[in-house]
Formats: structure tokens, C-alpha cells, sequence
């Protein structure tokens, strides 16, 4: 059980990293577009080349249309892809400067404790988000520019905020079962080096 939710752990990284190389793309080009439409716009490019100028402008050249709206669709997704990799490595930020001090027996509590929240609230994410795709379903509602369907962006973040609630509850449940039997099943967390 443990390698099934590590690689659907590990795919929903790779998806992740995908989609944050795409929105760096896609923020970089309608930068350079940005400013290239501001150039060609100016006084220079008027006096210079003001065919090449208008002929570049017709083309389009400028920010992409709608940047926003995909960086805002992608990016939530993104950091939900993210979460089930870290929570099943462990890979969260800790603060142990007093857990260090404490006996195993209560670090296994709290560490249960703590997978326990987290997966609550990840099944709390994920309902709420289901509710609120349900909500923008019904109302139709698009985005600005694009005129997207809002509900893309909350289904793409549900499906990651899914896998997050499955690994979470997975995790709370290994934990579960090694306070109560004082074994370790999986390794203690890594937590982020500082």
C-alpha cells in the first residue's frame, strides 16, 4: 500500500512541477510581450520603423491575453500537487526545539496528533472545494478574459487536494497504528532542514 500512494504521491509532483514550468513560461512570455508592446509603442520604434512597429502590433505582440486568470487556475492546483509528496516524506517544515526533549511515547503522540489534524483538514479542503465546483457548475460562471468556466480551475485543485486528503488519511492511520502498537511502520518525519 505504502509504493501505491508514494507514486501517486510522486506522479502528483511531477503534474505539479508541470504546471509550475508552465505558468513560469507563460508569466515570462507576456513579460517580454509586456515590454516589447510598450517598445513598439514608444517614440523610438514611431520615429525608427513605424511599419515594423504597427506590423508587430497587428501580429499581437504584447502580454498574453488572460495571464492572470491561468496563473490563478494553475497555481492552486500546483500547490495542491504538492502536498501529498511532502506529507508522506514528511518534508513539512518542523519546529522541534522542544519535542527534542521530550520521550518517545509523547513525540509518537504528538506526531499522531498532528497527522490526525492535517488529515481532517484535508478532507475538509476537499469537501469545500467539491462544494464550491458544485456551486460554480450551477451559476455558469466564467473568468473575465478568457471567459474560462471558473469550475476548471476547482476541479484541477480538487483533484489535488483529493490525493492530499487520501495520503493525509493513509499517514494519520499508519501513525494511528504505531502509537498503538509501538512499532514503526514508517520512517519518523524528515521535516525541512533549518
Amino acid at each position: 500500500m505504502y509504493r501505491a500512494i508514494l507514486r501517486l504521491s510522486q506522479l502528483m509532483a511531477w503534474l505539479g512541477g508541470a504546471m509550475l514550468t508552465a505558468l513560469i513560461l507563460l508569466v515570462c512570455l507576456s513579460v517580454v510581450g509586456r515590454e516589447l508592446n510598450s517598445i513598439l509603442h514608444g517614440d523610438v520604434m514611431s520615429g525608427l520603423a513605424p511599419g515594423l512597429a504597427t506590423w508587430l502590433l497587428d501580429l499581437g505582440v504584447g502580454p498574453v491575453n488572460g495571464d492572470f486568470e491561468l496563473v490563478e487556475a494553475g497555481i492552486a492546483f500546483s500547490i495542491f500537487a504538492f502536498l501529498p509528496l511532502c506529507q508522506i516524506t514528511g518534508g513539512h517544515a518542523a519546529v522541534d526545539v522542544f519535542t527534542n526533549y521530550l520521550p518517545d511515547p509523547a513525540n509518537r503522540g504528538l506526531r499522531l496528533a498532528t497527522d490526525i489534524v492535517f488529515a481532517a483538514v484535508m478532507v475538509l479542503i476537499a469537501w469545500q472545494l467539491w462544494l464550491g465546483l458544485l456551486s460554480k457548475l450551477d451559476a455558469g460562471q466564467t473568468t473575465f478574459l478568457l471567459e474560462m468556466p471558473v469550475w476548471w480551475a476547482y476541479a484541477l485543485s480538487l483533484l489535488g487536494a483529493v490525493v492530499a486528503a487520501v495520503v493525509a488519511c493513509y499517514i494519520a492511520a499508519v501513525r494511528l497504528r504505531e502509537t498503538l502498537t509501538g512499532t514503526t511502520i514508517l520512517p519518523a518525519d524528515l521535516g525541512a532542514e533549518h
